[in-house]
C-alpha cells in the first residue's frame, strides 16, 4: 500500500489518544462509577485503532525494509500507555535526519 510518515503519525496519535481514554476515563468510569459501557465503546474504538497502527506499521516495515527489531519495537510501543507518540516522533525525528521541527 505504501503508508507515508505522515499516515502513521496520525494513526499513532489516534491509537494513543484512544488508549490514555481506556485507561484514564472508561476503566474509572467502569470500576468506580459501575458504568460498564464506557469500556465496551472506549475499547472497541482503541481495539480498531491499535488494529490500524498494526497494519500501517507492518506496511511501512514492509516497504521500507526496516529491520526486524523496529517493526517489534514499533507494536511493543503500541502497547504501552503514550508508547505509540514516542515511536512516531522517534521515526519523524530520523526522517527529518535528527533535527526536530519546533513550532
Amino acid at each position: 500500500m505504501g503508508y507515508s510518515l505522515r499516515t502513521f503519525a496520525a494513526v499513532a496519535f489516534v491509537e494513543g489518544v484512544s488508549y490514555l481514554a481506556l485507561l484514564g476515563v472508561a476503566m474509572p468510569l467502569k470500576y468506580l462509577a459501575g458504568v460498564a459501557l464506557a469500556t465496551r465503546v472506549v475499547g472497541l474504538l482503541h481495539g480498531l485503532a491499535f488494529l490500524a497502527y498494526a497494519v500501517v506499521l507492518i506496511d511501512l516495515f514492509s516497504t521500507r525494509r526496516w529491520p526486524q527489531h523496529r517493526l517489534w519495537l514499533g507494536l511493543l510501543a503500541g502497547a504501552l500507555p503514550a508508547g505509540s507518540f514516542l515511536f512516531a516522533r522517534q521515526l519523524r525525528r530520523e526522517s527529518t535526519g535528527g533535527l526536530a521541527s519546533e513550532g
